[in-house]
């Protein structure tokens, strides 16, 4: 893919990253709803294009978007209700005890109660809709369902504790089962419609406001999800189903002992054979939902790092070479000239970064990374070239803010030395050099826009408590905020 090919990625943009879940609103976790528009429309009045958000697949009970049930549907904690009762198939009077209140709202009892009132009352052209909706996804969707509803059936056990003819997915077993649970799985089909109709139409919203999606897919898999069970040749499993090594990374700048994040590899082989076409299909989906996609850990493509199981840690492992000037090949084939990021943190060698750049696809630089090191650092801003994506801080980095709390004096005075010693503060001044830099895409976490601490952070990388639960709120946009950010985007050509 030639930079020209990729005219998403080959102009001045700004953007905002964050996730749906962060969005403020009267529920428990942010959503599809009203809210979601405001945003939109708050991005397009400061001449924003670009809203990244993290995975939107359905989480395990940690919330981690990177640890999802499958790889395919929509997380149901996304569906705002209130579209459902304006669509007229869920009334006010349907809401029971377990419906309400904060800690007992279960979002799947109300889309359960709306698919029944869809059967009752939606019109033929929304019954038509669903039905092809069913059809078009039944690569997916179909075994997804069955999954879901067996799952529920067993008190969420991962499959591989499941009874062995269903673990092991005998023919007989799952017919019965799909006859057994034909309303649960019908139900569970219902509410992924009711996710991507939902996202859609956003989606439709956004771009017609000039602000284009940008989505993240995790190169790994969940073990515990639809994908394993039901695709168990294209993951590196032995005859029961273990797992005999995990995905993960050696220590590095986030752990002194890596990160041990479990899920299986893939069996390489086995995709080349069958043209990897689980990769496209994966690929198919994202594409729908978004106008950008970053593939997170993208040296995983050239090398992956493989930890022995029973390891409790990531110190042991190997890196193991990987396909991926053949994938992103047949990805090409397939799709086109796509717009990819391939997310290149961590260790880089000189093959990931000829693999990266031999499709064009630019890479990302972080400013907290910047100041180490000496003047050849590649985070640093003049040592960028056009095709990259500039970053503050990620999702999984602390906020700016934070990050310039924990700096030391002549820490701060080497920054400020390099930005020029401005007035504004370290943090701003942060934005303000990652919006000025020659990087095609400059791309800012909202807690960075609102000026906010280490508190509000989205995630630490290795810890499992507290994480993926910040939210802002529309009073901390304060007119001043919105107005300078829009000065800036202005200001450096990204609108």
């Amino acid at each position: 893919m030639k930079p020209s090919e990729n005219d998403l990625l080959n102009k001045r943009r700004a953007g905002i990253l964050l996730h749906v879940t962060s969005l403020p609103g009267p529920n428990r976790t942010g959503d599809l709803g009203q809210d979601a528009y405001y945003f939109v429309d708050f991005l397009h009045k400061a001449g924003v294009t670009v809203w990244q958000t993290l995975p939107l697949g359905m989480t395990h009970a940690d919330g981690s978007p990177y640890q999802c049930l499958s790889a395919h549907a929509g997380n149901p904690d996304l569906i705002n209700i209130d579209w459902l009762i304006t669509q007229g198939w869920l009334q006010l009077t349907d809401k029971c005890q377990d419906c309400q209140g904060s800690e007992k709202f279960n979002k799947s009892c109300l889309i359960n109660k709306a698919y029944q009132g869809f059967l009752k009352r939606a019109n033929q052209t929304d019954k038509d809709d669903f039905a092809k909706f069913c059809q078009d996804k039944a690569f997916w969707l179909d075994d997804f369902a069955l999954f879901l509803a067996l799952r529920v059936e067993f008190n969420n056990q991962s499959w591989s504790q499941w009874p062995g003819h269903l673990k092991e997915r005998d023919s007989k077993a799952i017919k019965e089962a799909r006859c057994r649970l034909v309303h649960a799985i019908d139900s569970i089909k219902f509410e992924q419609y009711v996710f991507f109709r939902q996202w859609m139409a956003l989606k439709a919203y956004a771009n017609a406001k000039g602000v284009l999606l940008f989505g993240d897919i995790p190169i790994f898999v969940s073990y515990d999800s639809a994908d394993v069970w039901a695709n168990r040749d294209v993951f590196k499993l032995n005859d029961n189903g273990d797992m005999l090594v995990v995905a993960g990374v050696p220590p590095d700048y986030f752990s002194e002992t890596g990160q041990r994040w479990g899920n299986p590899h893939y069996n390489w082989t086995f995709l080349k054979k069958t043209g990897f076409n689980w990769w496209l299909e994966r690929m198919h989906t994202q594409l729908e939902q978004f106008d950008i996609l970053r593939i997170d850990h993208f040296r995983g493509l050239e090398a992956a790092w493989e930890i022995p199981a029973h390891e409790p840690t990531a110190k042991q492992g190997e890196w193991v070479k990987a396909p991926g000037k053949a994938l992103l090949n047949a990805i090409k084939a397939d799709l086109g000239a796509i717009p990819l990021v391939a997310e290149d943190l961590g260790i880089i060698t000189n093959e990931v970064i000829e693999l990266r750049d031999e499709f064009h696809l630019p890479g990302m630089k972080i400013l907290h990374f910047a100041f180490g090191g000496g003047p050849d650092n590649p985070y640093l801003p003049n040592n960028y070239e056009k095709n990259c994506v500039v970053y503050t801080g990620t999702h999984d980095n602390d906020t700016s803010l934070g990050w310039v709390g924990q700096l030391s004096e002549n820490e701060k005075k080497h920054v400020y030395e390099y930005l020029g010693n401005p007035v504004a503060s370290l943090q701003c001044a942060l934005i303000q050099a990652a919006l000025a830099s020659v990087a095609n895409l400059a791309i800012i976490p909202m807690q960075d826009i609102l000026e906010l601490g280490s508190e509000h952070r989205m995630n630490t990388p290795g810890t499992t408590v507290g994480n993926w639960q910040w939210r802002f709120q529309w009073e901390q946009l304060t007119t001043e905020r919105a107005a300078r950010l829009a000065h800036l985007v202005e200001l450096f050509n990204r609108n």
